[in-house]
């Protein structure tokens, strides 16, 4: 149990922290609503998952020996966060629009899904930080029962978490605030994502 305890704490500390996904899972909440945001919060349980699948089975020990891969992955993460930032840029340019003529776009739930899988499969440090969380609890000779009970903990949390972020921030009180404050936050989404990017280029 205390084995479990140390991997479960870590990982809400890795997977509440904010970052990449946490911070896009609030700007749909907070731009789109709810529903929007968590179709993108689903993408990145799904993906997030697939890292948990792939830590727990060993084939990560893989990506971690052949560099191409983990390579190929932070160039194309990085890409994709300078493309996110791109578009953050854009939007905090643009002019506000009247409150009368403020409505939400329709929505993309398909899009959004697949770009919450496309930040997270992009985010190599999501694979590495599940073999050190794994690393923490699983001793060697550690039994299946309690990889399975560690992987299956570790998801409900991320369910809980990335799920969390979007039902938050979709609240009236942080819509409005998002209201008032949309070209700072974006314009802040630009920088951020800018630097995540360019530190997964850089990285490599």
């Amino acid at each position: 149990m205390q084995d479990l305890l140390v991997v479960y704490i870590a990982y809400i500390i890795a997977a509440g922290s904010p970052g990449p996904s946490n911070m896009a899972i609030m700007n749909v909440a907070m731009s789109q609503g709810r529903r929007p945001a968590l179709a993108l919060a689903a993408g990145v349980i799904t993906m997030s998952t697939c890292w948990g699948l792939i830590a727990v089975t060993g084939i990560s020990t893989l990506l971690v020996r052949y560099a191409h891969a983990l390579l190929f992955l932070k160039i194309a993460g990085g890409v994709y966060l300078l493309w996110l930032a791109w578009r953050a840029a854009r939007s905090a340019a643009a002019a506000d629009a009247p409150a009368r003529e403020l409505t939400r776009p329709s929505t993309n739930f398909g899009g959004l899904y697949r770009r919450g899988i496309l930040m997270h499969l992009g985010n190599p440090k999501a694979v590495l930080a599940w073999v050190a969380i794994m690393s923490l609890g699983l001793k060697p000779g550690a039994s299946p029962e309690m990889a399975v009970t560690a992987f299956g903990g570790c998801v409900l949390l991320g369910i809980t978490i990335f799920a969390g972020y979007a039902l938050l921030f979709s609240t009236a009180p942080m819509v409005r605030g998002y209201a008032r404050a949309r070209r700072w936050i974006e314009a802040s989404l630009a920088v951020f994502f800018a630097g995540a990017g360019s530190r997964l280029l850089f990285s490599t």
